[in-house]
């Protein structure tokens, strides 16, 4: 039993409603159940409630027992003063307020339908489960239902995103376009360098960067350099030794310190991924667009973005990987798969979060753009697809994603819409 299952039972009225009666033997009638509560305080707020012939309005608290109420010291707490009614699973106590007023407890295991605790406990019965709790059932839910909720889940998961973004806007004292150089970093590291480039975005300010926009070799000078490439003393290639000499002068000059960045990886790395070609990329890519945040931002288009992320790494990378090592292949221009995943993980969520900032709506411009990505192809994708659940595009999987990583993982069933919809 989970402390959710009552909250799902008193918003959804799953209770059976006629002859109910508190713990203390006074007759009880729900006139309203109050609103749910997500954040901190009582579960429901402003409910209203008939108890001995008395209508009281007020707030709903809920338990599994009733000794929870001192377990978590709500009796020390004043947002419980106004709570007017205890629904617990099992009343194994009387509960008082601050000022020592009995609280009435209603139990709510005696008024529940049988079928209903049922149902809830094949949901959570995991013995047979190879994914999720409703693997059985999902492939037949609503087609109509779920694809709303794959369309909330997205913009659910913008918004877990925009957290990181306001928190990198706050850190630039409000600078979008510090922002947008941190996070792109962040999203030319994808997930093996991510946290390492991210580390290098803020330890170099955007503001000297920008200074060394009409040099490519100066721009790869500070972001070889920042992030502890140019290090090495047997490559002595004249590239190399040029952009080591470089990086030492922009050192001394801005009072750079490159102590707290964190050294990328190149293990286990596709070569058009390692991080010399990346930080090149995106180099170039400042360099072509002096403006690179007001184009980023007033893109309203997929085919904006790609002619913008149109780029490739310097010619020193038409031969190389790595320093001093030449290589036959050629370190080819930004993959439209690559340019996918940053407009999906880095554009739409800056886009997203600064029309937030500016009270701006532009949610269906965003649908609109991320529904021409192809899907994501990964395991959870690939599991949901099993299931029947086959994404059409990258909204869908990255609704997929925000499902599985958000509600299946922590059994937060009763907060799903097919979860409640199984159970009502």
């Amino acid at each position: 039993m989970r402390e959710d299952l009552l909250h799902f039972i008193w918003k959804y009225k799953k209770l059976r409603l006629s002859d109910l009666r508190t713990s203390q033997g006074e007759s009880l009638s729900i006139i309203d159940f109050g609103r749910h509560n997500h954040l901190a305080g009582p579960d429901f707020f402003n409910a209203q409630i008939d108890i001995g012939g008395q209508v009281w309005a007020g707030n709903v608290e809920m338990h599994l027992r009733s000794s929870d109420w001192y377990a978590h010291h709500h009796e020390q707490d004043t947002n419980y003063n106004n709570v007017i009614l205890h629904v617990v699973w099992e009343d194994d106590g009387d509960v008082f307020r601050k000022d020592n007023s009995l609280i009435p407890t209603l139990e709510l295991r005696k008024y529940i339908p049988l079928q209903l605790l049922q149902t809830y406990q094949s949901l959570f019965d995991r013995k047979n489960v190879h994914f999720i709790n409703c693997e059985k059932d999902i492939g037949d839910f609503d087609d109509f239902l779920m694809k709303n909720w794959l369309e909330r889940l997205y913009f659910e998961r913008l918004e877990s995103k925009a957290g990181f973004v306001f928190d990198l806007l706050k850190k630039s004292n409000n600078d979008w376009e510090q922002v947008l150089f941190t996070f792109l970093l962040k999203g030319f590291g994808l997930k093996i360098n991510g946290a390492a480039f991210l580390s290098l975005g803020a330890a170099l300010e955007f503001s000297i960067f920008r200074k060394q926009q009409d040099s490519i070799f100066q721009m790869e000078s500070l972001l070889f350099g920042m992030a502890h490439l140019l290090e090495d003393d047997t490559v002595l290639d004249d590239y190399y030794v040029e952009l080591k000499k470089e990086y030492a002068y922009q050192k001394r000059k801005y009072g750079l310190s490159d102590a707290g960045v964190q050294k990328p990886d190149f293990f286990k790395l596709r070569p058009p991924n390692f991080p010399t070609v990346r930080l090149s990329q995106l180099a170039n890519l400042y360099a072509m667009h002096q403006s690179l945040f007001h184009k980023v931002i007033s893109a309203i288009s997929l085919e904006e973005l790609y002619a913008i992320f149109n780029v490739k790494a310097s010619a020193y990378w038409d031969s190389h990987y790595t320093f001093g090592k030449e290589s036959r292949k050629k370190a080819k221009k930004l993959t439209s798969k690559f340019v996918d995943l940053l407009v999906i993980n880095v554009i739409l969520p800056l886009q997203f979060c600064y029309a937030k900032h500016r009270g701006v709506d532009i949610n269906e411009q965003i649908i609109e753009v991320i529904s021409e990505i192809k899907k994501e192809g990964n395991t959870v994708v690939s599991n949901f697809g099993k299931m029947g659940i086959a994404p059409l595009n990258a909204k869908e999987s990255q609704a997929l994603l925000q499902l599985y990583n958000g509600y299946c993982t922590q059994n937060k069933c009763l907060q799903c819409v097919v979860g409640t919809n199984l159970l009502r």
